[in-house]
């Protein structure tokens, strides 16, 4: 997520932690650098004018360049704007005092706003202790339809679907009624989209905003379309006054120009973040831990949050000495790719770490599928005890007998091996962390 930006934006400080004290000079080349690296990430030309104009004003104080760590001034300072450029805080969900919440989902067709009102419904749930509804109302699609109805049933929650011809406001005003009737106390409306922003399409989802008056209007966006993106929630705006934005594909996402450019084009906050296919893969939006995960201070909240939620915190404890003392083995290894497999993709989890995305280089070689999962544990599984109580026991032999036994080639037990010291590695980093900082790092590991 966003790692070209980051690594651009990390190349920039190091160069200005090597200068020592900072001149006006020094300040312009760097805001230059940045200024090329925000644009080169497809964010809105104004907004980086904008942002890089507000960052100099703050950067020239006679505090900054006279402080005898001018370049943890200018990073603080960058750090609080792109905080500010995203958002400043959380923007939850409009919960109505009186049921249901109405939830309005709008969006192009291809944005995923099917799966995103699904995800929505499931958040609202887990999160908020709610009983949501989802509702039907893109009558030009039967798959569309299909799908909310299927997603529905993976997650045991209720979709209106209305009668065969009746017009997508009537379908929707109809669901409030049945949710008033059936006590359901939020409503989840999902729209009809098109390719591209026609005027049918946004006439259809005017009489559906005046038929219930929803307490929310979410626009679902593509965040790798860029440019596109805030293009479109521009349009959506200015017809139906949105309260607020949802960002899927963010996991995909190595430029940021849609996520760093929509709330200061619109005005209207991002709410939820999608990243990844799964179910529970839709996240509330915190501006300022995207900030620091883009300057590569990781996010160890989300990180620990995402524990909480996935991780035994009882069988945790039971590794709790061996990582803290960097006795990290292949039993260790494979239970916790289990545990990680759960919370997300790898290469994600890796780069909340503060300081872990610039030294693993590049985080893709972290991630693995359910194919590279399955060739991982058969590996393990063919290997003797001691073999995985004492890694360092492998060599050609050994390798080899362990290949023939699982059915992989030596390649794939390299592999396994490679990424094996590479988590280990981390592990003693986070040992070590936690070791100093028990607060923080042990919710990480349940201790």
């Amino acid at each position: 997520m966003f790692q070209g930006l980051s690594e651009k934006l990390a190349s920039v400080f190091d160069k200005l932690r090597k200068s020592g004290k900072l001149t006006e000079k020094d300040v312009d080349t760097a805001l230059n650098e940045v200024k090329m690296a925000l644009l080169e990430a497809d964010v809105n030309f104004k907004v980086v004018k904008n942002f890089t104009k507000r960052v100099k004003e703050r950067c020239l104080g006679a505090e900054i360049l006279k402080s005898l760590t001018p370049t943890q001034h200018v990073v603080k300072i960058v750090l609080e704007e792109l905080t500010l450029l995203l958002g400043s805080d959380r923007a939850k969900i409009n919960i109505s005092s009186k049921k249901p919440t109405i939830i309005l989902m709008a969006g192009l067709q291809g944005s995923g706003k099917t799966t995103t009102s699904a995800k929505l419904g499931l958040h609202l749930r887990k999160d908020e202790k709610k009983n949501p509804m989802l509702v039907a109302c893109d009558i030009y699609r039967p798959a569309a339809i299909k799908q909310l109805q299927v997603l529905g049933d993976q997650l045991s929650m209720e979709v209106f679907t209305g009668e065969p011809g009746m017009r997508p406001a009537d379908i929707a005003r109809k669901a409030i009624e049945h949710a008033l009737h059936k006590d359901f106390d939020v409503v989840i409306i999902d729209t009809a989209g098109r390719l591209h922003i026609d005027e049918q399409m946004m006439d259809e989802v005017k009489d559906i905003k005046e038929a219930v008056q929803p307490h929310e209007i979410l626009l679902v966006v593509d965040a790798m379309t860029g440019q596109d993106a805030v293009n479109s929630a521009t349009s959506f705006n200015d017809l139906l006054e949105l309260t607020g934005i949802v960002l899927t594909k963010l996991d995909g996402d190595a430029r940021g120009g849609a996520a760093l450019s929509i709330r200061e084009v619109t005005g209207k906050p991002v709410k939820f973040v999608g990243i990844g296919e799964k179910s529970s893969s839709l996240e509330p939006f915190y501006p300022d831990r995207m900030a620091q995960r883009i300057l590569g201070m990781g996010d160890m909240l989300s990180l620990i949050e995402k524990a909480q939620a996935n991780m035994d915190e009882e069988k945790m404890k039971e590794i709790e000495k061996r990582v803290l003392d960097a006795e990290f083995n292949f039993n260790d290894f494979l239970y916790q790719l289990n545990q990680i497999k759960r919370m997300g993709p790898l290469d994600q989890l890796l780069g909340m770490i503060p300081g872990f995305s610039s030294a693993a280089g590049n985080l893709s070689e972290f991630s693995f599928d359910d194919k590279k999962f399955k060739r991982f544990e058969a590996i393990i599984l063919s290997m003797t005890e001691r073999e995985r109580n004492s890694p360092d026991l492998i060599d050609g032999s050994r390798r080899k007998r362990i290949s023939d036994g699982s059915g992989n080639t030596i390649q794939d037990v390299n592999q396994l091996l490679k990424q094996f010291a590479q988590m280990r590695k981390m592990m003693k980093q986070l040992g070590s962390l936690g070791k100093r900082n028990k607060g923080k790092f042990a919710k990480f590991f349940g201790m």
